[in-house]
């Protein structure tokens, strides 16, 4: 006997009807819906590409708004029409992230994404031109020329707005699709129209193309400048073997007689966050390097891990084209009073982004969370401020760390006072 039937036998006849009625109800409204249910539909190859690209966003993007948006809603549009092809397909994935309004979270076509694999290992071929779009004006900018490279050679500066790409206005590209129209064969030309901070006038600047080698630290001892002999270090990018590049370095200068030591971070435009934590972690034995904030609010931290390989005396050296992964390294080592720092207001970017590789090895960079000095200050968009800002007219890259570099200068001369001794020791 069916065990429904076994309790409704136990109950009063009046209350057994009641009852039999309801869960005959239940049971018939049930069956139905079971009946009428949609069967799971089987996504195809691009509509699968599709919510993997919504799925990553949706579990990681660090604006839990989606940018005041309801984002089941951008996904129910994404899936209204299938896409014809791959190219399709990107563009669907590219009108989501759009919608976003975040320049830094956007997709990398295959070619895009091995190039910025191979930038990062080390390794980049084009003008040698690091741009962002000005999260307010969404104006192309460069935030600072390579050392060494075409585009430094030619004087672009940080702030520098590019107006054009042979002839092509930049105004609604993506950062991709400047970097692709600035590329192409080695010895070919192109032509940029920039206009710079605080100017009306636009000039148009010739820049032929080249490979470049991505070696991010020049060290060198200065005997000249101070009564003790200062180590120079200049960090170009934070690649993945920055941090090996700079201990090496620090090793040699210190065998060779460095009492102290400049870190130039001036027109480093950032790179790899880990790499940013491990130089830093060569430098401060004990405490905060930086906090990260995710969507939730939930802070994590990266700290010192007790193997500085020096405590000499430390001034660096920033300016306008100092992010990212440079402030983060510039706010370690000023909240933890290890180094004071000389020159010019940062950049101001204060977020932080992750790879995600998809099926057919393109992938996406999505914004996931911001961070926070030692002592919790948010820099985006502000910058961090040096403890002694020396302004300085740009100066050609063989004048970098000499007698006329007065920003070099001012910490040669911060290195032999006492008091810079006593606070970074």
């Amino acid at each position: 006997m069916p065990i429904i039937e076994i309790i409704l036998d136990k109950l009063p006849m009046c209350e057994r009807k009641f009852w039999f009625r309801w869960i005959s109800l239940i049971v018939l409204t049930f069956a139905c819906w079971t009946v009428c249910l949609p069967s799971a539909k089987a996504y195809g190859n691009e509509e699968q590409m599709l919510l993997q690209a919504w799925r990553i966003v949706n579990q990681a993007y660090l604006d839990s708004t989606f940018n005041h948006q309801n984002w089941w809603f951008v996904r129910r549009d994404l899936l209204r029409a299938v896409p014809a092809d791959r190219e399709a397909t990107y563009a669907a994935i590219e009108e989501m992230l759009a919608s976003l309004d975040d320049p830094f979270t956007r997709l990398l076509k295959p070619e895009q994404y091995r190039s910025l694999q191979v930038s990062t290992a080390g390794e980049l071929s084009g003008v040698g031109l690091q741009i962002d779009l000005n999260s307010r004006t969404r104006a192309l900018e460069v935030v600072a020329p390579i050392a060494g490279s075409p585009a430094d050679a030619a004087g672009l500066e940080p702030r520098d707005r590019i107006l054009a790409i042979d002839g092509t206005p930049t105004q609604g590209l993506t950062l991709y699709e400047a970097v692709r129209l600035m590329r192409g064969p080695v010895g070919t030309t192109v032509m940029l129209t920039v206009r710079s901070p605080n100017t009306d006038g636009e000039r148009d600047v010739s820049i032929v193309r080249d490979l470049i080698e991505l070696n991010p630290v020049v060290a060198q001892l200065d005997t000249h400048s101070a009564d003790v002999p200062v180590g120079y270090i200049r960090l170009t990018q934070f690649s993945a073997n920055a941090a090996t590049e700079v201990a090496q370095a620090v090793a040699e200068l210190e065998a060779r007689g460095a009492g102290g030591f400049v870190l130039d971070l001036r027109n480093n435009p950032g790179g790899l966050l880990q790499a940013g934590i491990e130089v830093a972690r060569l430098w401060i034995d004990e405490g905060t390097i930086v906090y990260t904030v995710n969507r939730q609010g939930t802070l994590g931290s990266y700290e010192a891990e007790g193997r500085s390989i020096t405590d000499a005396p430390l001034v660096v050296l920033v300016n306008g084209g100092s992010a990212s992964a440079s402030e983060i390294l510039a706010g370690a080592l000023q909240d933890n009073v290890r180094a004071v720092l000389v020159g010019e207001r940062t950049f101001g970017k204060g977020l932080i982004q992750s790879l995600f590789e998809l099926p057919d090895a393109s992938g996406m960079a999505v914004t996931v969370a911001k961070y926070e000095t030692p002592n919790h200050t948010d820099i985006h968009q502000k910058g961090i401020s040096p403890d002694y800002e020396v302004l300085q007219p740009t100066i050609a890259p063989q004048q970098v760390g000499t007698e006329t570099d007065e920003q070099y200068l001012q910490a040669v001369r911060l290195l032999t006072a006492d008091s810079v001794v006593a606070e970074a020791a």
